[in-house]
């Protein structure tokens, strides 16, 4: 997919901030399964539809930043400890250095319902068969993965 200038430069400024402070970006993202159903959300900042996730802080664990992403980005609260999919390293064109964390619940409640803001757009439940033409290629590819019982690769991108 491709960035539009205004994302690449967001992005390139958002991870040379990190890097002067780390060497290496964490982050983890949440896949919120109902049914046949996914939970995705369509930022302002990046093409496409991604699972909810976000940077994991200082002192947090990747799984409570999950939690934390998907309440903050969706509505809704995940509930008991998630399964882990895989950590991920997910190279970019602006980054080689971005590992993500991903967790899957499917025990959850909305605690409020969605608004578009500035940093999310758009949140929807999608079938796992009927994605988004505009869905991120790694997205799509864990649904595959996840649903299919496949076993993921160590990078994001397949």
């Amino acid at each position: 997919m491709q960035l539009t200038v205004w994302q690449r430069f967001r992005t390139r400024t958002f991870l040379f901030a990190v890097g002067v402070s780390r060497r290496m970006v964490v982050g983890a993202r949440a896949v919120l399964i109902d049914g046949n159903k996914v939970l995705l959300v369509k930022p302002t900042y990046l093409p496409g539809w991604h699972f909810p996730g976000g940077g994991v802080e200082p002192g947090e664990t990747a799984e409570n930043a999950a939690a934390r992403e998907v309440l903050e980005e969706t509505g809704y609260e995940a509930a008991g400890r998630p399964a882990l999919h895989g950590l991920f390293l997910n190279r970019s064109v602006a980054s080689d250095r971005d590992h993500v964390a991903l967790y899957i619940w499917r025990d959850f409640a909305n605690r409020r319902a969605f608004v578009p803001n500035f940093e999310i757009a758009d949140c929807r439940w999608v079938e796992r068969g009927n994605l988004p033409p505009d869905t991120e290629p790694g997205t799509a590819a864990r649904v595959a993965e996840i649903f299919g019982g496949t076993t993921a690769p160590a990078e994001w991108l397949p």
